[in-house]
């Protein structure tokens, strides 16, 4: 029997793609599959119905998807209350279903089987597949930019006849994925980096981009973390505090990136510390869906607070959607190809499986 997959629209807010035309096209000609496609699929991503035809899709209603196909790609939860889902469809999406639990017991209502890519482990062999990498390199290196919106003096020293403009100061909170992205970037524009993360091993990376990092003894960390930080104690949590407050009374810049799958993002910027920042500082919050690292931060938000603006947002790479979509795409197609060939029993499948109801 061939496999039927289905694509749905996203939500309003939603412009990255799970599925490119490129990889509908490789993907019917290496295993023979159908793909239906949901109507103006494409359309936030700049991508017509007749660019998923000419790969070989159809284009189908929501509702004759959801009866037919035995595969339903997503970014996000597509389902709504009145849509009628056959029982033991296949979803494949990025649920974060870890933090977001409620979203498993829907699952289950609809007698699903469900993998959620973000809790691929990252290893070797789930680098092809690794949507979390993916997307977190392009959120660090949009937070950067977004940063430099929102600041009113520049990154880089620029010296003219009649003055000179010192560079900006960053802090990036989180040396993993876009910790080391918003680095680099921020390097290039010039500004002078400071970086923190819990994970010693962090610091040969931060120092390789030419930031100065951050070190605080006593941390904990796990083996079985999966390159992962975790939950700290108390004590070493009070001296983490002190550290970066110290540090943030010189900072102009904040990028945090620092999250616990499954978690509460951990609270390393309170307010009496962004009471001390200089005036006119910038604080951009990528844990902000799960609480964000700033106890400031709104997510979805820009606030102002004694003259620091703090920007809380977990999806930047949605401003990148071309970018973001071509990512996904290629990790997606990795994903349903290993499926395919290696079965639901393998190791690196059975990792995302969050529900199985046969």
């Amino acid at each position: 029997m061939k496999h039927h997959f289905g694509l749905l629209k996203e939500s309003s807010q939603e412009t990255r793609l799970a599925f490119l035309p490129q990889e509908v096209k490789k993907l019917i000609e290496k295993y023979e599959v159908v793909i239906q496609v949901e109507k103006d699929y494409g359309l936030r991503a700049n991508i017509t119905d007749a660019e998923y035809i000419s790969a070989g899709a159809t284009i189908e209603t929501k509702a004759h998807i959801l009866q037919k196909a035995n595969f339903i790609l997503s970014i996000n939860d597509v389902i709504e209350e009145k849509d009628n889902v056959t029982p033991h469809t296949t979803f494949i999406g990025i649920y974060n279903t870890l933090y977001f639990s409620e979203r498993l017991e829907k699952f289950k209502k609809l007698q699903a089987k469900v993998y959620s890519l973000d809790q691929l482990p990252r290893t070797t062999l789930a680098q092809a597949m690794d949507v979390r990498s993916s997307l977190d390199a392009l959120s660090g290196y949009k937070a950067v930019l977004k940063a430099t919106e929102l600041y009113s003096k520049v990154f880089p020293m620029i010296t003219t006849a009649t003055s000179t403009l010192q560079p900006a100061k960053v802090l990036v909170l989180g040396a993993g994925v876009a910790g080391l992205q918003a680095i680099a970037t921020t390097k290039r524009l010039g500004a002078i980096v400071h970086a923190f993360d819990v994970r010693k091993a962090a610091g040969e990376e931060v120092r390789s981009l030419g930031a100065n990092f951050i070190e605080i003894e006593g941390n904990t960390e796990a083996k079985n973390a999966g390159g992962y930080a975790v939950e700290q104690a108390e004590d070493y949590k009070q001296r983490q505090q002190d550290r970066i407050n110290e540090q943030l009374q010189s900072t102009n810049i904040v990028i945090c990136t620092a999250n616990i799958p499954g978690k509460k993002a951990p609270v390393l910027i309170d307010e009496n510390a962004v009471q001390n920042m200089p005036s006119g500082s910038v604080v951009i919050d990528l844990a902000a869906e799960q609480g964000g690292n700033c106890s400031l931060t709104k997510n979805n938000e820009t606030i102002t607070y004694n003259s620091t603006t703090i920007l809380g947002n977990s999806h930047l790479s949605r401003e990148l959607s071309k970018a973001a979509s071509q990512l996904l795409s290629a990790n997606y197609f990795n994903f349903i190809k290993h499926l395919i060939e290696k079965g639901e029993e393998n190791e690196l499948i059975k990792a995302t499986q969050v529900i199985n109801q046969e």
